[in-house]
């Protein structure tokens, strides 16, 4: 099985985008493991090496690729199906930044008050779970491992890894994780495949903009659908079908997130699209990914069992 590592790339990689030579090139239908670095690139080890102090913006959130992979044109879509995440060591990282979060002054939301202190929670992670704090007595936190960022190269731009968008990126989405499959759109050759933001856990909104960041060592599979084209991020696992919104304010991501969702259940079953409206209207859940990134995300979930017999694609 292919091992594609962060360690065999020339410099870490710090934007999505197509002008990166691939550090790995795969094939639709193999399975293959690859590392990363957390999104501090391991650099937080504890309270003496705060982000501020070890980190140099705009170089944070290391990713690993781009992973080029065979046949893939564009106006294809690139599916990810995610097997395993272990985490790379056994403790995560959190952190409060000043001025970054939800719920404070920061660089697209000015506000005169003064920035947060800067703090470094060490969380051990034990076959139990994840201690959050030994002296708070607390039950542990479920190690429920996902990818913050994953996403495909968009045309033209370059796009920092802090933020998600049409491509996927930084979403920061929990249901990017092990038994689901992601799909993204193919816009140049190979697609351009580019993975990190291990989190061993996070609740929803990532409100402090700090999850438990871990390395980690994941294995997945792609695949390609040829042919067919979708314009944001997807995701399905046995219970759900998942569109992704990102965007700036919040309800436009939400917009996003129920517009895809509506188009999918138009064109891919048995439902016109003023019933696949309504019927999300009765039945659809939504998960706050992300609302502290240079763009917010929304997941709109259709729970599998009203879903019609699906349409044959020709």
């Amino acid at each position: 099985m292919q091992h594609i590592s962060w360690q065999d790339a020339p410099e870490l990689c710090y934007v999505i985008g197509p002008y990166v030579v691939p550090l790995a090139t795969v094939a639709p239908g193999e399975m293959f493991t690859v590392d990363t670095l957390d999104a501090f690139g391991n650099r937080v080890t504890g309270p003496d090496t705060p982000p501020t102090k070890v980190l140099s913006m705009p170089y944070v959130n290391p990713v690993t690729g781009p992973i080029y992979v065979e046949g893939a044109e564009k106006g294809d879509t690139l599916s990810v199906t995610i097997h395993e995440i272990k985490a790379g060591r056994d403790f995560g990282v959190s952190a409060t930044i000043p001025e970054f979060g939800g719920l404070c002054g920061t660089s697209l939301t000015r506000t005169l008050n003064e920035p947060l202190p800067e703090r470094v929670w060490i969380h051990p992670i034990t076959d139990e779970g994840i201690i959050f704090d030994p002296n708070l007595d607390i039950p542990k936190i479920p190690f429920e491992p996902f990818y913050g960022t994953m996403g495909t190269a968009p045309e033209l731009e370059a796009i920092s890894t802090l933020s998600p968008g049409w491509h996927g990126g930084n979403m920061d989405a929990p249901d990017v994780c092990p038994g689901n499959v992601i799909y993204f759109p193919v816009n140049v050759p190979g697609a351009l495949l580019h993975i990190g933001d291990g989190h061993a856990a996070q609740g929803d909104g990532e409100v402090s903009g700090v999850a438990v960041e871990i390395p980690t060592v994941g294995t997945m599979m792609v695949d390609l659908i040829k042919g067919r084209s979708i314009a944001s991020p997807r995701i399905e696992n046995a219970e759900y079908i998942m569109t992704v919104g990102n965007a700036r304010p919040l309800e436009d991501a939400a917009r996003i997130a129920f517009y895809e969702l509506v188009r999918w259940l138009t064109l891919e079953y048995e439902i016109d699209r003023i019933n696949a409206y309504q019927l999300c209207s009765q039945v659809a859940k939504v998960r706050l990914a992300n609302m502290v990134d240079i763009l917010y995300t929304i997941i709109a979930k259709f729970p599998r069992v009203y879903l019609p017999r699906r349409r044959e694609m020709t």
